[in-house]
């Protein structure tokens, strides 16, 4: 099977006829590490969520694993247990994620809805606790977390069902620089196990250490890119349509030098 999730002609509007995503067709494959990028408003969370059937489209069709990914489809108990074993999703904001009284009720939460044996789930959480360097918080309340060990215990709590494909939105969204070195580490070492890594952003400074693939969605929330990252990201021409960079002047003399700035990125391209 060459393609896991697929979106052919997808379109969204929200209610009172918001476009949120426009003629979308892209296809996620088995071992990509896909970067979605594109400014704030773009459609990057809608699309995702449509790839973890938790939005389902005005138009055009949804396939996960050659089957069509629809409100019906997830009502069927097989089905919906397969694809959730398979698909996880990881929150732009971990507070909208964690709800248990404990970390460790969170680790478990996901594998006990798929009514995964118990030495099992002990062993995930054990597992994912130790790899995530969060085994010390396991009694914790997840609200009386720092930023950073809420994100390692959202993405966490999906790890534990083990799943093929990995969703992140925004995934550095209120990290430190520390902590954004760690999930640098564990998208690495996530691609060394051959899992399927989506993440969206509008933070340029991860795509091009983190990602294969880069998709960019444009403000009128069309994809207008698809390629291998250096090849995406080195047109700026591109990045500045889209508003992932900005161009400003600075005046030496009778002399105006133009630099390009990426977001979150220092990026600052010299002279043009």
């Amino acid at each position: 099977m060459n393609e896991m999730l697929k979106l052919t002609d997808v379109e969204h509007a929200y209610a009172g006829g918001i476009t949120a995503l426009s003629r979308i067709n892209l296809a996620i494959r088995p071992g990509e590490h896909v970067s979605i990028i594109g400014a704030n408003g773009s459609g990057k969370s809608t699309l995702l969520k449509m790839m973890n059937g938790l939005v389902f489209p005005s138009s055009g069709e949804v396939t996960a694993y050659e089957r069509r990914l629809t409100e019906e489809a997830l009502e069927e108990p097989a089905f919906r247990r397969e694809f959730r074993s398979r698909v996880g999703f990881v929150f732009q904001d971990a507070d909208v994620q964690l709800f248990c009284p404990s970390v460790f009720d969170e680790l478990t939460f996901g594998p006990l809805q798929l009514e995964i044996p118990a030495v099992e789930i002990e062993r995930r959480v054990g597992d994912v606790a130790r790899a995530l360097r969060i085994d010390g918080l396991l009694a914790r309340a997840p609200y009386g977390l720092s930023g950073g060990e809420k994100k390692r215990v959202a993405i966490a709590s999906v790890l534990t069902i083990e799943p093929e494909v990995l969703l992140l939105d925004e995934p550095t969204n209120a990290l430190d620089p520390r902590s954004q070195v760690w999930l640098l580490n564990l998208l690495f070492e996530l691609k060394r196990e051959g899992k399927t890594v989506v993440a969206a952003t509008h933070d340029l400074s991860i795509v091009e250490d983190f990602a294969d693939r880069v998709v960019v969605l444009s403000e009128a929330h069309e994809v207008v890119a698809d390629g291998p990252t250096r090849e995406v990201l080195a047109d700026r021409e591109l990045l500045l349509s889209v508003n992932l960079i900005h161009e400003h002047a600075h005046r030496h003399g009778e002399v105006i030098h133009m630099h390009e700035h990426g977001h979150a990125t220092g990026l600052d391209h010299g002279h043009k």
